[in-house]
C-alpha cells in the first residue's frame, strides 16, 4: 500500500480534524481535561486584561485638597468639557494626556475658586439704596478678599483668612487704633517668621493707620506665628540644634550625629549691684602740708625816775630777749579699693547652655579581619567640641557646659526598614501590571503553543509505512481468500515519502486499518474496486 499523499477535498478535512480533536479529546482523562479548560481560562482572561489595560489610559491628580464647594464647582467644569474624570477621597483625576489642558481651561473660568470674594463686591453696588454703613461693609470685606487671594500666592499656604477689626472714621478724632489677624493652613511646609512678618507688614501698609505690630499670624498647625525678635527659648535652641548638625554631618555623615540642646533663659527682668572692698588696696585722696613759723624780740624798760619825764632826758636802759619757733604739719587722706559692678538682664538672655553630643564610631577590622564599630579618638572629639563650642556660643563663666561622646550605634538587623531605591521603586503601577501581563500572555503562548509543536517536532512520528505488512497481509489474506491475484499495479511499494502524523496509533490491527483507510482514502478505495473487478470477473 503506498503512502503517497493525494489531495483532500475542503469537507474531508475538516472532518478529520474535528475527529481528531474529538479522539484527542475522548482519550484524555478528567485530570488533563481540567488541566486544560484552566489553561484555556487563564490565558483568555490573560488576554482580556492585556487588551483592556492597553486601551485605558493613565490618570493623573488635576486637583486636590480642595473643599467640597471648590469640588463641586471643578466637576461641573469638566462635566461641561465632557471629559471622564474620577474621584479618589478629596482628589479629582483625569487623562494624563489632558490633564495641563484642563488646567488652563479651568483657570480661564476662574476654577477652582479661591473662596473670598475681593473688589467684585462693589461692582454690584448702586448708588440707590445702598447706605454708607453698607458700602463700608462691603468695602471692608472685599479688602479682606483681596488681602486673602494675595496671601495664597506663597507657596506653602493652602488656604487664607484675614479678619480686619477698623474702627468707624467718622467724627473728629485726632488717633484711630486698627487691628488684623490672617489664619492660614499650609500643605505641609510651616509657615517661617520671615513670612509672618512679610505678612504683617502686608496687611498692615493695606489698612491706613495700622500698624505692623497690630497684626497676628495664626498657623492652624503651629498656632500663633511670633515675629523674628521675639522668638521663644525652643525656638533659639531649635535653630542652634540645627547648626550644631549642619556642622558635623558633613564629617560624620547623615545619621550619626544625635544633638539635644537645653538653653536657660532668662525670664524676668533682674538688676544686680555688687560692691566690694579690698583693704590692700589704698589710694591717695588728698595730702596737706602745714609749715609754720614765729618770731618775736622783746626790749625791758628801766626804772621810772624824774629824768624820764624829762623831754632830753636819759632813761635807764632794761633787758632785751628774742625767741623763734617753727612748726610742719602734713596730713594724707586715703580711700580703701571699693569695686562696684551693677548688670540689668532683661528676658530672654541666656542664662545657661548645655550641649550633648553623640556620636557613632567608626568602622575598623580586629585581628581576624571582621569589621568592628569602634569609639572615635580623643583628638577627634576634642575637635569637634571646639566647633560645637564656638556654634552654639559657649561661655564658660556663664556656667555653660558641652559634652561629646564618641559610642557605637544600635546596628540595624537583616530584617530592618532600609529601602533600597532601584528601578523597581521608580517604575510606575500601571507600567508595572502590564510587563507582568504581557510576561504571563508570552508564557501561556508558549506553554500552550510552542511547546507542543515543538514536542511534535522532535518525537518519532509514525508514518503509514509501519501498518503496511498489516495492509498486506491482510489483502494477501483477502486475495487469497478470493482464489485471484490483485493487479500489481495495485499494490505499490512503499516510498520514502513524508507522511502525517497520526494523533495516537492504537494497538488494535483492525483499528490501525481504519486509520489507514480513512486517511488514505482514495488509495483504498482504488484497491477495495480492483479487488471487487478481479473478483467479478473470475
Amino acid at each position: 500500500m503506498s503512502s503517497r499523499a493525494y489531495p483532500k477535498s475542503g469537507s474531508d478535512s475538516k472532518g478529520t480534524v474535528l475527529q481528531k480533536l474529538q479522539d484527542y479529546w475522548g482519550e484524555r482523562s478528567a485530570r488533563q481535561r481540567a488541566i486544560l479548560i484552566g489553561a484555556f481560562l487563564s490565558a483568555f482572561l490573560a488576554i482580556a486584561g492585556f487588551g483592556w489595560l492597553a486601551s485605558r489610559s493613565d490618570m493623573a491628580m488635576i486637583y486636590g485638597g480642595l473643599d467640597t464647594a471648590q469640588a463641586g464647582e471643578v466637576m461641573a467644569g469638566l462635566d461641561r468639557s465632557g471629559v471622564a474624570y474620577e474621584v479618589r477621597g478629596d482628589s479629582i483625576w483625569v487623562d494624563a494626556a489632558q490633564r495641563d489642558r484642563l488646567r488652563m481651561d479651568l483657570a480661564a473660568q476662574g476654577l477652582p475658586a479661591s473662596g473670598s470674594a475681593g473688589y467684585e463686591l462693589l461692582d454690584g453696588m448702586s448708588g440707590f439704596g445702598t447706605t454708607s454703613q453698607m458700602f463700608d461693609a462691603a468695602y471692608w470685606r472685599a479688602k479682606e478678599g483681596e488681602l486673602a487671594r494675595t496671601i495664597l500666592a506663597l507657596p506653602n499656604v493652602k488656604t487664607a483668612r484675614v479678619h480686619l477689626a477698623v474702627e468707624n472714621a467718622r467724627g473728629y478724632r485726632r488717633d484711630s487704633s486698627a487691628s488684623a489677624s490672617a489664619t492660614l493652613s499650609t500643605n505641609g511646609a510651616p509657615i517661617t517668621r520671615e513670612q509672618a512678618d512679610a505678612l504683617r507688614y502686608l496687611i498692615s501698609s493695606a489698612v491706613p493707620g495700622m500698624k505692623p505690630d497690630s497684626v497676628t499670624v495664626i498657623d492652624t498647625a503651629q498656632g500663633i506665628i511670633a515675629t523674628s525678635d521675639d522668638r521663644t527659648g525652643t525656638d533659639r535652641a531649635a535653630e542652634m540644634k540645627r547648626n550644631v548638625e549642619r556642622i558635623l554631618e558633613p564629617h560624620v555623615g547623615t545619621g550619626n550625629a544625635i544633638v539635644e540642646l537645653n538653653l536657660d533663659l532668662v525670664t524676668e527682668s533682674e538688676l544686680l549691684t555688687e560692691q566690694s572692698f579690698d583693704p590692700a588696696q589704698r589710694a591717695l585722696i588728698s595730702q596737706v602740708t602745714e609749715e609754720t613759723s614765729d618770731q618775736s624780740n622783746s626790749n625791758g624798760s628801766g626804772m621810772v625816775t624824774a629824768a624820764s619825764n624829762l623831754p632830753d632826758g636819759q632813761s635807764a636802759q632794761g633787758d632785751n630777749s628774742q625767741s623763734t619757733r617753727s612748726e610742719n604739719r602734713q596730713q594724707a587722706n586715703y580711700e580703701v579699693g571699693r569695686t562696684t559692678r551693677e548688670v540689668t538682664r532683661q528676658p530672654g538672655a541666656t542664662r545657661r547652655l548645655t550641649v550633648a553630643v553623640l556620636l557613632n564610631g567608626v568602622t575598623q577590622q580586629d585581628a581576624n579581619g571582621d569589621p568592628q564599630i569602634v569609639p572615635r579618638p580623643d583628638t577627634e572629639l576634642e575637635a569637634l567640641r571646639e566647633l560645637v563650642a564656638s556654634a552654639v556660643g559657649f561661655d564658660e563663666s556663664r556656667g555653660d557646659q558641652i559634652t561629646v561622646k564618641s559610642l557605637p550605634f544600635a546596628s540595624i538587623g537583616e530584617n530592618g526598614t532600609l529601602a533600597a531605591t532601584g528601578f523597581m521603586d521608580r517604575l510606575e503601577l500601571n507600567s508595572l501590571v502590564r510587563l507582568i501581563l504581557v510576561g504571563l500572555f508570552m508564557l501561556a503562548i508558549a506553554l500552550l503553543i510552542l511547546r507542543p509543536v515543538l514536542r511534535a517536532r522532535n518525537a518519532p512520528t509514525p508514518l503509514l509505512d509501519d501498518s503496511q505488512p498489516i495492509a498486506d497481509t491482510a489483502l494477501s489474506d483477502i486475495a487469497t481468500a478470493s482464489g485471484s491475484d490483485l493487479p500489481r499495479t495495485m499494490i505499490l511499494p512503499p516510498e520514502p515519502v513524508a507522511a502525517e502524523p497520526l494523533a495516537l496509533p492504537s494497538a488494535d490491527p483492525v483499528a490501525r486499518l481504519r486509520s489507514m483507510m480513512r486517511d488514505r482514502h482514495e488509495e483504498s478505495v482504488k484497491v477495495l474496486a480492483g479487488w471487487i473487478d478481479s473478483k467479478e470477473n473470475a
